[in-house]
Protein backbone atom coordinates (compact mmCIF):
# COMPACT_ATOMS: atom_id res chain seq x y z
CA UNK A 1 0.00 0.00 0.00
CA UNK A 2 1.35 3.37 -1.09
CA UNK A 3 1.63 6.32 1.55
CA UNK A 4 -0.84 8.53 -0.04
CA UNK A 5 -3.79 5.41 0.20
CA UNK A 6 -2.32 4.77 3.76
CA UNK A 7 -3.39 8.20 5.08
CA UNK A 8 -6.92 7.84 2.99
CA UNK A 9 -7.15 4.68 4.88
CA UNK A 10 -6.01 6.32 7.91
CA UNK A 11 -8.58 9.23 7.49
CA UNK A 12 -11.33 7.50 7.10
CA UNK A 13 -11.15 4.89 9.49
CA UNK A 14 -10.71 7.59 11.67
CA UNK A 15 -13.65 9.45 10.34
CA UNK A 16 -15.95 6.08 10.98
CA UNK A 17 -15.21 5.47 14.22
CA UNK A 18 -15.78 8.73 15.50
CA UNK A 19 -18.28 9.53 13.26
CA UNK A 20 -20.45 7.14 12.42
CA UNK A 21 -19.45 4.10 14.95
CA UNK A 22 -21.29 5.55 18.01
CA UNK A 23 -24.42 6.41 16.27
CA UNK A 24 -24.85 3.18 14.73
CA UNK A 25 -27.61 1.76 16.56
CA UNK A 26 -29.43 5.04 17.46
CA UNK A 27 -30.09 5.68 13.48
CA UNK A 28 -30.76 2.28 13.21
CA UNK A 29 -33.28 2.31 15.43
CA UNK A 30 -34.89 5.50 14.52
CA UNK A 31 -34.92 4.43 10.75
CA UNK A 32 -33.33 7.87 10.26
CA UNK A 33 -30.42 8.43 7.25
CA UNK A 34 -27.66 10.59 8.57
CA UNK A 35 -27.66 13.66 5.82
CA UNK A 36 -25.22 15.57 7.91
CA UNK A 37 -22.55 12.24 7.40
CA UNK A 38 -22.42 12.50 4.05
CA UNK A 39 -22.19 16.44 3.95
CA UNK A 40 -18.91 15.45 5.91
CA UNK A 41 -17.60 12.84 3.82
CA UNK A 42 -18.61 15.39 1.43
CA UNK A 43 -15.69 18.11 2.63
CA UNK A 44 -13.45 15.23 3.41
CA UNK A 45 -13.85 14.69 -0.99
CA UNK A 46 -15.18 11.27 -0.15
CA UNK A 47 -18.47 11.84 -2.53
CA UNK A 48 -16.31 12.61 -5.31
CA UNK A 49 -13.36 10.14 -4.86
CA UNK A 50 -13.08 8.98 -8.71
CA UNK A 51 -13.86 12.22 -10.19
CA UNK A 52 -11.47 15.22 -11.84
CA UNK A 53 -10.23 18.08 -9.19
CA UNK A 54 -11.78 20.42 -12.21
CA UNK A 55 -15.32 19.45 -10.48
CA UNK A 56 -14.57 19.27 -7.06
CA UNK A 57 -13.20 15.62 -6.79
CA UNK A 58 -10.38 14.11 -5.10
CA UNK A 59 -9.32 12.04 -8.45
CA UNK A 60 -8.14 9.12 -6.78
CA UNK A 61 -7.73 6.02 -8.09
CA UNK A 62 -10.43 2.86 -8.27
CA UNK A 63 -7.97 0.77 -5.71
CA UNK A 64 -8.55 4.19 -3.54
CA UNK A 65 -11.98 4.11 -3.72
CA UNK A 66 -12.52 -0.01 -2.73
CA UNK A 67 -10.57 0.84 0.58
CA UNK A 68 -12.58 3.77 0.96
CA UNK A 69 -16.16 1.68 0.98
CA UNK A 70 -14.37 -1.54 2.42
CA UNK A 71 -13.08 0.75 5.60
CA UNK A 72 -16.67 2.56 5.97
CA UNK A 73 -18.37 -0.83 5.56
CA UNK A 74 -15.96 -2.35 8.41
CA UNK A 75 -18.14 0.08 10.78
CA UNK A 76 -21.62 0.37 8.95
CA UNK A 77 -22.22 -1.60 5.59
CA UNK A 78 -25.44 0.51 5.05
CA UNK A 79 -23.59 3.60 5.19
CA UNK A 80 -20.66 2.20 2.41
CA UNK A 81 -23.83 0.79 0.52
CA UNK A 82 -24.96 4.31 0.48
CA UNK A 83 -21.47 5.65 -0.30
CA UNK A 84 -21.01 3.50 -2.85
CA UNK A 85 -24.68 3.75 -4.66
CA UNK A 86 -23.60 7.88 -4.80
CA UNK A 87 -20.23 7.61 -5.80
CA UNK A 88 -20.18 4.46 -8.44
CA UNK A 89 -23.98 4.10 -9.63
CA UNK A 90 -25.54 8.19 -9.80
CA UNK A 91 -21.96 10.08 -10.16
CA UNK A 92 -20.34 7.81 -12.26
CA UNK A 93 -22.79 7.57 -14.83
CA UNK A 94 -23.37 11.38 -15.31
CA UNK A 95 -19.77 11.80 -14.99
CA UNK A 96 -18.62 8.73 -17.53
CA UNK A 97 -21.64 9.77 -19.77
CA UNK A 98 -23.50 12.98 -19.77
CA UNK A 99 -22.70 15.98 -21.67
CA UNK A 100 -20.35 18.64 -20.39
CA UNK A 101 -23.19 20.79 -19.88
CA UNK A 102 -24.44 18.26 -17.11
CA UNK A 103 -21.39 17.49 -15.60
CA UNK A 104 -20.80 20.91 -14.80
CA UNK A 105 -24.50 21.39 -13.35
CA UNK A 106 -24.55 18.26 -11.46
CA UNK A 107 -21.13 17.39 -10.16
CA UNK A 108 -19.91 19.98 -8.20
CA UNK A 109 -22.99 19.85 -5.99
CA UNK A 110 -22.69 15.66 -5.99
CA UNK A 111 -19.18 15.67 -5.12
CA UNK A 112 -19.39 17.97 -2.48
CA UNK A 113 -22.35 16.25 -0.39
CA UNK A 114 -24.77 18.94 -0.91
CA UNK A 115 -26.57 16.89 -3.09
CA UNK A 116 -26.70 12.71 -3.29
CA UNK A 117 -27.40 10.85 -5.97
CA UNK A 118 -28.96 7.28 -6.95
CA UNK A 119 -29.18 4.92 -9.75
CA UNK A 120 -32.82 3.47 -11.36
CA UNK A 121 -32.97 0.33 -12.52
CA UNK A 122 -34.68 -1.84 -10.27
CA UNK A 123 -38.73 -2.35 -11.41
CA UNK A 124 -41.23 -5.10 -9.41
CA UNK A 125 -41.31 -6.73 -12.43
CA UNK A 126 -37.94 -6.61 -13.73
CA UNK A 127 -35.44 -7.03 -11.12
CA UNK A 128 -32.39 -6.15 -12.00
CA UNK A 129 -33.29 -7.13 -15.15
CA UNK A 130 -32.24 -4.12 -17.14
CA UNK A 131 -33.82 -6.30 -20.74
CA UNK A 132 -37.44 -6.21 -18.62
CA UNK A 133 -37.69 -2.65 -18.42
CA UNK A 134 -41.25 -1.49 -18.56
CA UNK A 135 -40.45 2.05 -17.39
CA UNK A 136 -40.90 4.32 -20.73
CA UNK A 137 -39.93 7.36 -21.86
CA UNK A 138 -41.73 9.60 -24.99
CA UNK A 139 -40.25 12.55 -26.28
CA UNK A 140 -43.02 15.75 -25.67
CA UNK A 141 -41.21 18.50 -27.98
CA UNK A 142 -37.85 19.49 -26.16
CA UNK A 143 -38.61 16.93 -23.30
CA UNK A 144 -39.12 13.32 -22.45
CA UNK A 145 -42.01 12.30 -20.59
CA UNK A 146 -41.43 9.18 -18.30
CA UNK A 147 -43.81 6.68 -17.03
CA UNK A 148 -42.78 3.53 -14.63
CA UNK A 149 -42.18 2.79 -11.22
CA UNK A 150 -38.42 1.71 -9.99
CA UNK A 151 -38.10 -0.22 -6.42
CA UNK A 152 -35.42 -0.63 -4.10
CA UNK A 153 -33.43 2.22 -5.06
CA UNK A 154 -30.55 3.08 -2.71
CA UNK A 155 -30.36 6.92 -2.06
CA UNK A 156 -33.98 7.55 -3.91
CA UNK A 157 -35.60 9.19 -0.98
CA UNK A 158 -32.68 10.98 0.99
CA UNK A 159 -30.76 12.08 -2.75
CA UNK A 160 -31.58 15.09 -5.28
CA UNK A 161 -31.32 13.36 -8.36
CA UNK A 162 -31.03 10.10 -9.79
CA UNK A 163 -29.93 7.88 -13.32
CA UNK A 164 -32.93 6.60 -14.35
CA UNK A 165 -33.55 3.66 -16.87
CA UNK A 166 -36.57 3.82 -18.85
CA UNK A 167 -37.62 2.05 -22.58
CA UNK A 168 -37.09 4.70 -26.08
CA UNK A 169 -37.49 2.30 -28.41
CA UNK A 170 -39.28 -1.12 -27.53
CA UNK A 171 -38.26 -2.80 -30.63
CA UNK A 172 -34.84 -2.67 -29.92
CA UNK A 173 -35.29 -4.59 -27.11
CA UNK A 174 -32.41 -4.20 -24.62
CA UNK A 175 -30.75 -1.65 -26.76
CA UNK A 176 -33.91 0.52 -27.05
CA UNK A 177 -33.16 1.38 -23.52
CA UNK A 178 -31.73 4.74 -22.59
CA UNK A 179 -30.76 6.42 -19.26
CA UNK A 180 -31.94 10.06 -17.94
CA UNK A 181 -31.05 12.30 -15.18
CA UNK A 182 -33.47 13.37 -12.93
CA UNK A 183 -34.18 15.20 -10.38
CA UNK A 184 -35.87 14.05 -7.83
CA UNK A 185 -38.39 17.06 -6.92
CA UNK A 186 -39.72 17.01 -10.43
CA UNK A 187 -43.65 17.34 -10.05
CA UNK A 188 -45.35 13.22 -10.66
CA UNK A 189 -42.17 11.95 -8.76
CA UNK A 190 -43.06 10.32 -5.76
CA UNK A 191 -40.30 8.60 -3.84
CA UNK A 192 -41.35 6.10 -1.23
CA UNK A 193 -40.19 4.65 2.03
Amino acid sequence: MSQEREAIVQTIREFAEVEIRPHIMEWDEAQHFPRELFAKLGALGFLGVLFPEEYGGANLSYGDYAAIVEEIATVDGSIALSLAAHNSLGSNHIFQFGSEAQRRRYMPKLVSGEWLAAWALTEAEAGSDAGGTKTTAVRDGESWVLNGSKNFITNASVGQVAVLMAVTDRSAGRHGISAFIVELDNPGIRVGK
